[in-house]
């Protein structure tokens, strides 16, 4: 039986506020190549990549001085869309994915459909307004903005937590788990995952 190609995707996003170029590939080892100006979202960046086993490269630039919004917001957008061209037609995917993270303190749940049907629920309240120099309002754009672009459902819970850092890390290596586990392959089945035939 011949190997599949790697689903893979580059999205380059250029604006008045930001310039970004981003490649995703699925089917990868967790190798990441990461410049953008905003440290710790790079960090989560990372961590999103190699607990999903993707192969992930960022090049980013924006307008920090005002603030890192437009830059965390648009970054989301391009890996939501890189995420969607990479998945291609859906068949033979496991489509539905979870996952448990604990980090310390911490305990992460995210749960995903590759449902063509975006939505994001939330569940997750941080008790310091930022981290590093990124403020914590901006983990839900993010999550938000990919779900809404990749066209997926996606419900990141966050259980337990006192430290910041445990709390959004673990969220991300969550995330990043349940989206391997939806976008693997079963090569005994070809089909789109739905009873409708369609996603």
């Amino acid at each position: 039986m011949s190997q599949l190609p790697p689903r893979q995707a580059t999205i380059e996003r250029n604006t008045k506020e930001t310039q970004i170029r981003l490649t995703l590939c699925l089917d990868g080892r967790g190798h990441c190549e990461l410049d953008t100006p905003v440290p710790f979202l790079n960090h989560m960046l990372h961590a999103w990549a190699h607990h999903g086993r993707f192969d992930l490269t960022v090049s980013a630039r924006g307008d920090v001085d005002v603030d890192d919004h437009h830059t965390v917001e648009d970054i989301g957008i391009c890996l939501g869309q890189a995420f969607l061209q990479a998945v291609g037609d859906k068949k033979g995917i496991e489509r539905y994915g979870h996952a448990w993270v604990p980090m310390d303190e911490a305990l992460a749940q995210a749960v995903v459909d590759i449902s063509n049907r975006p939505h994001l629920e939330f569940g997750a309240t941080f008790p310091d307004r930022q981290v590093g120099r990124m403020p914590t309002e901006l983990v839900h754009e993010f999550f938000w903005k990919f779900a809404l672009e990749a066209r997926v459902t996606l419900h990141l819970l966050l259980h337990s937590g006192r430290n910041t850092h445990h709390m959004v890390e673990a969220l991300f290596k969550a995330c990043g788990r349940a989206l391997r586990e939806a976008v693997r392959r079963d090569p005994a089945f070809s089909e789109v995952p739905s009873t409708k035939g369609v996603l």
